[in-house]
C-alpha cells in the first residue's frame, strides 16, 4: 500500500533538504523547530491491463452511449489530443494518447467511418516537432494520417478554419477549430496530470482562438482564480465552463476521454529525487553526489539535453470516458486521491525549488518569464482551500534564472523581457498597454503558424498566470539567480538561502515559520 503524503517538522537531526535548482540541485539546511517540509504521496499502483481498461471505458462511458454506437458511415469524426505540454516529464512509450487513439480508430474503421481527422489541441502553444508527435501518437498513427494531411495541429490564427459558436451570458465569445465544430462527433483525448486539466478546458481552450482565450487569460480572471487546482475556486474554470455550456448547446457532440497518472516520476538513476532525504540509503547518497558533481561540471546546454531526455515511468491509474462534466468529476476525484496532502495552517515563508521543466519549455529553455510562471503560477497554486503561504508572506524560489531564451520556441518572450518588463511588471498595466500589440504582430503570427514558436501573446499569459501569487505575496526572493535578471522580474536576488531568510525578516520578522513544498513529484496541499 503506497504511503500518503507527509509533512515533516524539521528538528536539529533532520538532514538537509533537496531543492531543485534548474538543471541542478541544492541541499539546504532549514531552521529547526519552525520549518516543515511537505512530501508528495507515494505513487499509486498503475492499472495492469491498460488497453483493457481503455476498451472498457469506451464501451461503458459515463452518461453517454458506447462509442461504437456513436459511429456511422459518412460521418465526420475528429479526434483532438493534448499537446507536448503534458505529461511532464514525457512518458515512456507507448504514450497513453497512442493507446487510446489506436482503439478509437479501430472502432471507427469497424463502423465504416472514413472521414477522420486528428488534431493537436495547441491553443496558442508552439507546433509540435515530428519526433514529439511520433512519441505521443506512435509511428503507425503518424505515418497513416500525417502524409495525407489528416493529422495536423490547431492553428488559432487561421480565419478560414475557425468557427464562431456564440457568446456566454457574460459576453465571452467562443470561437474554436472549424473542423472540430462541424464534426458529427469530437473525441477529446486528455492526460490529466493535475486537477486543473480536462473538463471543458480541453476543448474550450485547446481548440480556441485568441478571440476566445482573451476572455479568461487576463489579469482580472487570474487574480480571481484562488487555486487553479480547485475548479470551484477558479474564475478561469468558471469562464471555461460557461463556454462549455455554449459548446454543448451549439457546438459538436463531445466524447471526452480523460486519464490520470500516478506520481512515479523519475526512472533510474534519478529515483532518489522522489525519496524523502532521511530515507536515502548509501546508493541514493552516492547517486546524488555523483549526479550533483557531474552536473556542476556539465555545460548548461548538455545538462538540459540530459534532463529533457528523461522518460518518466509514471503510468495510468484511471481512465473514464463520456459526457464532459460527468467524466471530469470522476477524474478530479482520482487526481485528488493521488496528490492531496493535508497541511495544517499557513506559513510565513514558502520555499520552492524550481526544476528544469514546465509545460512551456519541453525540449527547450526555462527562461526567466517561465521561472516566474512556474513558481508563482503553478507551484504557488498547488493547494486547495488556502494558499500555503499567508497573505503578505514571503515566497523564496531557487533557480539560476539566467537571461537565456530559445529563439525558435520563444521569440516574443525575448522582446517581452527586453521591452515590456523594462516598462512595467504590473500585469494590468502590461495588459492594457502592450498585449494587443504583441497579439496582432504579423511576424509573431507568422512564426506561430509556420514554425515552432509560441504565439506572440503567450509571454503575457504566463506573466498573468503568476499574478495571483505575485499579488498575494509581500516579497518574492530568488536564491542563486542572475541578480540583474531577478531584479528585472521585480523580485529580490539572494546568494544563499540564509541570505534570503535575512532579507525576508524585513517582511515577516526574525523568527518566521517556513514551509518547503518538495515537488516534483506533484502534490496538492489541502490547507486546513
Amino acid at each position: 500500500m503506497p504511503r500518503p503524503g507527509f509533512v515533516l517538522d524539521v528538528d536539529k537531526s533532520t538532514p538537509p533538504t533537496l531543492f531543485w535548482h534548474g538543471e541542478g540541485f541544492r541541499l539546504e539546511k532549514l531552521p529547526a523547530d519552525r520549518s516543515r517540509v511537505v512530501y508528495a504521496p507515494e505513487p499509486h499502483e498503475a492499472i495492469d491491463d491498460i488497453d483493457g481498461a481503455i476498451n472498457e471505458a469506451l464501451l461503458n462511458p459515463i452518461e453517454m452511449d458506447p462509442l461504437p454506437t456513436l459511429l456511422f458511415p459518412g460521418m465526420k469524426l475528429t479526434i483532438a489530443f493534448d499537446d507536448v505540454s503534458l505529461p511532464l516529464p514525457k512518458m515512456q512509450r507507448p504514450d497513453l494518447r497512442q493507446r487510446i487513439i489506436e482503439q478509437v480508430l479501430t472502432m471507427a474503421a469497424e463502423a465504416g467511418v472514413d472521414d477522420v481527422h486528428i488534431i493537436a489541441a495547441l491553443a496558442l502553444h508552439r507546433r509540435m516537432h515530428e519526433f514529439e508527435l511520433r512519441h505521443a501518437l506512435g509511428d503507425r498513427v503518424y505515418d497513416a494520417f500525417e502524409p495525407r494531411g489528416l493529422l495536423y495541429q490547431h492553428d488559432a490564427e487561421d480565419p478560414d478554419n475557425l468557427a464562431f459558436l456564440g457568446t456566454t451570458d457574460q459576453g465571452e465569445e467562443i470561437e474554436i477549430n472549424k473542423r472540430a465544430a462541424e464534426s458529427d462527433l469530437l473525441v477529446y483525448v486528455n492526460i490529466n496530470l493535475v486537477a486543473m486539466d480536462g473538463g471543458w478546458k480541453s476543448t474550450a481552450v485547446g481548440l480556441a482562438s485568441y478571440r476566445s482565450l482573451r476572455h479568461h487569460h487576463n489579469p482580472t480572471t487570474m487574480e480571481a482564480s484562488h487555486s487553479f487546482m480547485d475548479q470551484h475556486a477558479s474564475e478561469l474554470h468558471r469562464s471555461t465552463w460557461r463556454m462549455g455550456k455554449v459548446m454543448r448547446d451549439h457546438g459538436p457532440r463531445v466524447f471526452q476521454i480523460e486519464t490520470t497518472l500516478n506520481t512515479d516520476t523519475f526512472p533510474q538513476p534519478f529515483e532518489f529525487l522522489s525519496k524523502r532525504e532521511w530515507e536515502w540509503n548509501a546508493k541514493d547518497r552516492a547517486l546524488y553526489l555523483g549526479t550533483a558533481k557531474s552536473l556542476a561540471k556539465t555545460p548548461p546546454r548538455l545538462a538540459r539535453k540530459i534532463f529533457h531526455g528523461i522518460e518518466s515511468p509514471h503510468q495510468m491509474t484511471s481512465v473514464q470516458a463520456g459526457e464532459v462534466e460527468a467524466v471530469h468529476k470522476v477524474t478530479t476525484a482520482n487526481v485528488y486521491d493521488q496528490q492531496l496532502v493535508e497541511v495544517n495552517g499557513q506559513t510565513d515563508i514558502l520555499t520552492m525549488g524550481i526544476p528544469y521543466i514546465c509545460p512551456y519549455n519541453v525540449h527547450s529553455v526555462m527562461n526567466p518569464i517561465l521561472v516566474m510562471c512556474t513558481g508563482l503560477g503553478y507551484f504557488f497554486n498547488l493547494y486547495r482551500g488556502k494558499p500555503l503561504v499567508r497573505e503578505g508572506g514571503v515566497i523564496i524560489l531557487t533557480h539560476p534564472t539566467t537571461p537565456d531564451f530559445n529563439p525558435v520556441h520563444h521569440p516574443s518572450y525575448i522582446d517581452f523581457f527586453e521591452e515590456v518588463l523594462a516598462d512595467t511588471t504590473d500585469p494590468h498595466v502590461m495588459s492594457q498597454k502592450w498585449e494587443q500589440q504583441y497579439a496582432d504582430d504579423d511576424w509573431y503570427r507568422h512564426l506561430y503558424r509556420t514554425t515552432h514558436a509560441y504565439h506572440g501573446v503567450h509571454p503575457f499569459y504566463m506573466w498573468y498566470w503568476g499574478s495571483h501569487g505575485m499579488k498575494h505575496a509581500g516579497k518574492v526572493i530568488i536564491v542563486g539567480g542572475h541578480a540583474p535578471t531577478v531584479r528585472k522580474l521585480g523580485f529580490t536576488p539572494a546568494s544563499t538561502m540564509n541570505d534570503a531568510f535575512e532579507i525576508a525578516s524585513d517582511t515577516v520578522g526574525r523568527h518566521p515559520t517556513i514551509t518547503h513544498i518538495k515537488t516534483p513529484p506533484l502534490m496538492i496541499a489541502d490547507v486546513k
